[in-house]
């Protein structure tokens, strides 16, 4: 099978979404999942960064499931974070 979709990749404040385009822009197979929110003091929030992790990839693989389509049909992906993160990776390939 030859690479014929864009994978975008979502990931929102509150939310992951995976929106799966084919060669002409046209949206195929869209899937969106929650992840926790977590308020440490007034004011703040925190996000579990695995979580986010979890539920990005839960969504590209549904949005290639509900089109049919292996990863290897992906030509190409793209990401958009309106929100600035850092994530640390130790040594043990976990991240904190």
């Amino acid at each position: 099978m030859s690479a014929r979709y864009i994978l975008a990749l979502d990931q929102g404040t509150t939310s992951s979404r995976s929106i799966l385009f084919d060669r002409e822009g046209k949206p195929v197979a869209a899937a969106q999942q929650e992840f926790r929110q977590h308020y440490p003091q007034p004011g703040w929030v925190e996000h579990n960064p695995m979580e986010i992790w979890e539920s990005q990839l839960a969504t590209a693989r549904a949005v290639l499931e509900k089109a049919g389509a292996s990863p290897a049909a992906v030509a190409a992906i793209g990401i958009t974070n309106p929100v600035s993160y850092t994530h640390l990776t130790l040594p043990t390939k976990r991240i904190v």
